[in-house]
């Protein structure tokens, strides 16, 4: 039967198959939930408490913690109650601004390395206060917009159905139940895209083609220095490139033949990865981090401080 869009429910169809099985999913999924918003408050809290710790890297890096902690609750909080639902029924798909807020952040703190590594006189003058809060101001402000203009191109939609393959929705598996090919589809996915993606991971990459030009005219010493730095951001861009091609795959091709548990994992790929990642790479793998932990755990006793850039 045709529906229009006046739909205000869609049904999570991949829960079907959990069975038994939703007893050990549950305890697993809350243990992990619980882990990432353990580790991204411990550093934040670290971050905020430490005033060694105030300067731009570990804002933008207490900036970006707050993005895992929002992502997982915007995604973890819907599968622990979903296990346990009969009609596996929600009223609202997850338009939520993580994945923008992710490579935005990014972006932000490649700039910040950027002006670390190729302008080190200049360092304390560029990244002042103000302007690290005015990048953590623009990294949300971007994050709403997209927000904002995505669901203004899927409320155009009129829907044939509402029954969601995956574990939970969002806008690109609202547009696949659309009753016809439309223009507003392919320009909300493009818009997404490009917003999203495109236009942060070329600001992160011209960032870094600008530090390896400068690292090849330094010493071996800042030539270190600069990849210790720079080695998590890489590692994490990384994760997100592959998580976005699983993302692709899941989205652009539907594979009856691989079983639902692969097709679910390459959906949520991300954010099961990025906010448990993000505090292992960026913050407990920091020396100024664990020492400052060191110091609170101890009460008192001050540790000697080593500066990595």
């Amino acid at each position: 039967m045709e529906n229009s869009s006046e739909t205000v429910s869609f049904v999570l169809a991949a829960y079907g198959n959990v069975g038994e099985l939703k007893y050990l999913y549950f305890i697993i999924i809350l243990i992990w939930y619980l882990s990432v918003c353990v580790a991204n408050t411990v550093l934040i809290v670290v971050i905020r408490v430490d005033r060694r710790l105030h300067e731009p890297m570990y804002i933008l890096l207490c900036n970006l913690c707050v993005n895992e902690i929002n992502a997982s609750t915007s995604l973890y909080p819907l599968l622990l109650s979903q296990m346990f639902s009969d009609s596996h029924e929600v009223t609202m798909c997850s338009l939520y601004t993580g994945a923008p807020a992710e490579f935005w952040s990014l972006a932000a703190m490649a700039y910040d390395r950027y002006i670390s590594i190729c302008h080190p006189l200049r360092y304390n003058v560029i990244m002042n206060t103000d302007r690290v809060f005015l990048l953590i101001l623009l990294v949300w402000v971007f994050s709403f917009l997209i927000f904002i203009l995505s669901f203004s191109f899927i409320f155009r939609l009129k829907f044939c159905g509402n029954i969601v393959d995956n574990v939970y929705c969002e806008h690109q598996l609202i547009i696949r139940l659309s009753c016809s090919v439309s223009i507003y589809n392919s320009i909300s996915i493009i818009f997404f895209v490009i917003m999203s993606i495109f236009i942060p991971f070329s600001l992160i990459s011209v960032s870094y083609v600008k530090i390896l030009k400068v690292c090849r005219k330094t010493s071996k010493e800042n030539k270190q220095k600069a990849v210790t730095t720079c080695t998590p951001q890489i590692v994490s861009l990384s994760n997100l490139f592959v998580g976005c091609i699983c993302y692709s795959i899941d989205f652009r091709f539907l594979f009856s033949q691989v079983p639902d548990e692969v097709r679910i994992i390459l959906a949520i790929y991300l954010l099961i990865c990025q906010p448990m990642l993000t505090p292992f790479m960026y913050g407990f793998n920091l020396p100024k981090i664990r020492q400052s932990i060191y110091y609170m755990a101890c009460c008192g006793e001050k540790p000697v401080l080593t500066f990595e850039y």
